[in-house]
């Protein structure tokens, strides 16, 4: 595996580079108002980061007008452990640089994704991305052990909150894992041993090596 630029014309499958965005005051925010853990920490809504002017924005131009909840996840990280998706677009913004490991939906086989398939890709800092619906993708690495991530969580509102009770219907059922999120997850991470399923085969990526 090696380490891709989000500008290099791969990355156009999982996403893309969102432009006239001023991000300045998100990147103050993140670094002031959002902690750096040692592990890895997610809120999906946070009011500091939801005052800010760039929420209107992306709710009306990004989302067509969906309302949206802006959180964050932070720390330090190099492992990939689970992949998830939303039937929506997330939309990404660190306050320093990260790597997101990323697969496509279309890759899963048989309810199964071999991590083969997964690609690592640098994101700088203040560079607002968005990582398409039909891409898979977890925590995001640090690209930096020394600072950490702080990378901004953008998605429609009630993503990530309780799983709903519903009846399984398919083979998909199994993967959902709480509101708008369906989990993979390998079996050597805490996931699989809460209960997730353990769709991922082959090795555990860890990109510390590359870093």
């Amino acid at each position: 595996m090696k380490i891709e630029s989000i500008y290099d014309a791969a990355f156009l499958t999982y996403g893309r580079v969102i432009e006239g965005y001023d991000t300045v005051q998100l990147v103050e925010a993140l670094r002031t108002a959002t902690p750096l853990p040692d592990g890895v920490e997610y809120v999906a809504s946070v009011p500091a980061l939801e005052a800010l002017d760039i929420k209107a924005a992306l709710s009306a131009n990004e989302y067509g007008g969906m309302p949206i909840q802006m959180g964050y996840c932070n720390g330090h990280n190099t492992r990939l452990n689970c992949l998830e998706y939303h039937r929506d677009s997330e939309v990404n913004c660190g306050a320093e640089d990260f790597v997101l490991l990323l697969a496509k939906l279309d890759d899963v086989k048989d309810g199964v994704l071999d991590t083969a398939r997964v690609r690592a890709f640098r994101v700088p800092a203040g560079v607002p991305v968005e990582v398409y619906g039909s891409t898979l993708h977890y925590a995001p690495c640090h690209a930096d052990p020394g600072k950490g991530f702080r990378v901004l969580i953008t998605l429609p509102l009630g993503t990530n909150g309780p799983k709903p009770d519903i009846r399984p219907r398919n083979g998909e059922d199994q993967l959902l894992w709480a509101c708008n999120k369906w989990l993979l997850a390998h079996p050597d991470s805490d996931e699989a041993k809460q209960g997730a399923c353990a769709c991922l085969t082959g090795e555990n990526i860890d990109i510390a090596g590359l870093l």
